[in-house]
């Protein structure tokens, strides 16, 4: 028999999401925080890949008996990217490889992709309300 849980798969889904989105954020911060100082090379968080992986059930790990893992939170709970630095390119002389501009960019698309999961893990939720109180 199969077992009832209250939250869904794209639940946790969402939830990881944001809080890999948030782990991306503050890498990001720490980047553009690290601008002027002299040497400082900066980093990258790559999550993305290895998240798409569990989706496709494609992860690290795999179940030998349907009981042992919930279904669709097994892979999910492995996921927790990777940080990466990068060295410096840019040949100017203080040694410093963050481009403020790239880092904006970065902030940008980040957020917009974690308020995008919170709007829908919202909405899940908002559901998941209605359906509690009868539909009413």
């Amino acid at each position: 028999m199969e077992k009832l849980s209250l939250f869904d798969a794209n639940i946790h889904l969402l939830k990881k999401t944001l809080d890999l989105r948030s782990a991306n954020q503050r890498v990001i911060a720490s980047n553009i925080a690290n601008a002027d100082t002299p040497g400082f090379s900066p980093s990258r968080f790559e999550f993305e890949k290895e998240l798409e992986q569990a989706v496709q059930g494609k992860g690290k790990t795999t179940a030998t008996h349907p009981d042992h893992f919930p279904i669709g939170t097994s892979d999910l709970q492995g996921v927790s990217g990777t940080l990466t630095t990068d060295s410096d390119t840019t040949g100017i002389g203080d040694q410093n490889g963050v481009s403020v501009d790239e880092e904006m960019l970065a902030l940008s698309e980040n957020e917009l992709l974690y308020e995008t999961a919170a709007q829908l893990l919202k909405k899940k939720l908002s559901l998941l309300s209605y359906v509690v109180q009868g539909g009413q």
